[in-house]
């Protein structure tokens, strides 16, 4: 029962990517995940699909509450100035994000990693734009493990040229500015739910290891949303700055 309903999940999420079903408004009751660690095996089913992973997605609720996560595939990973094409989502909600790529690969193994050796991995801090997106019809519409096993929400990252003095910024007090079509929507300091993000990467790395996929040399790792998420339409231009790390602009088609 467990791994039928989870086929079964991951095979709507996976032909509503294709655009052979349509996004569904409700999802019956008998196909919400009944625990993370479903929802978590639907994402491994869905992502067998989308090609390599060449990062993740985490956050929290709070700085205390348990994190969650999505990997993020290589085929919604841009680089900064990037032009996301028109069709790659369907809802394109903005957030302002931090991300930390690591220089060193944290493989699975039986041993926990330990903060140390998490925070000795990371080589650069990096400004960037994640897309908010949903394979149902409407974003946040579901159960949130449906939710997280649909990626977590993911649509699409961008991500600009890092800073490798990483350890001198404090991302709960870093200033972000975010502007949509060159008007500033958002400025201020901090901003994620999650508080310290390095909490989250050290989650992370035990958490990818006991799904036996662990982080790979390179792998960007996005820490949640600064800003919130502000929903815009088609043709605009975004630009995220974070003073002292950098900024990431892109254009949706």
């Amino acid at each position: 029962m467990h791994t039928v309903m989870s086929s079964d999940v991951a095979h709507l999420l996976q032909s509503v990517r294709n655009g052979t079903a349509t996004p569904p408004a409700c999802v019956p009751d008998s196909l919400i995940p009944r625990s993370i660690e479903e929802a978590y095996a639907i994402q491994d089913e869905v992502g067998r699909h989308l090609g390599p992973v060449a990062g993740w997605k985490v956050g929290s609720e709070t700085p205390d509450s348990e994190p969650f996560c999505a990997p993020i595939h290589a085929a919604t990973l841009f680089n900064d100035g990037a032009v996301i094409p028109a069709d790659l989502c369907r809802h394109r909600g903005v957030e302002a994000e931090i991300v930390y790529r690591f220089d060193r690969a944290l493989p699975p193994r039986a041993g926990e990693w330990t903060r140390d050796e998490v925070l000795d991995a990371i080589g650069t801090i990096h400004p960037a734009i994640e897309i908010l997106d949903t394979r149902f019809e409407k974003p946040g519409s579901q159960h949130k493990l449906l939710h997280t096993a649909d990626q977590q929400s993911h649509g699409a990252l961008i991500v600009g040229q890092g800073v490798t003095q990483w350890r001198k910024f404090t991302p709960v007090t870093q200033r972000v500015v975010l502007a949509i079509n060159n008007r500033t929507v958002a400025d201020h300091a901090g901003g994620n739910s999650a508080g310290d993000p390095l909490r989250l990467l050290v989650w992370l790395a035990n958490h990818a290891s006991r799904r036996k996929i662990g982080i790979s040399a390179g792998s960007v790792v996005t820490t949640g949303s600064t800003t919130g998420t502000i929903f815009v339409g088609h043709d605009t231009e975004i630009e995220a700055d974070f003073p002292g790390i950098g900024s990431v602009h892109a254009h949706l088609s």
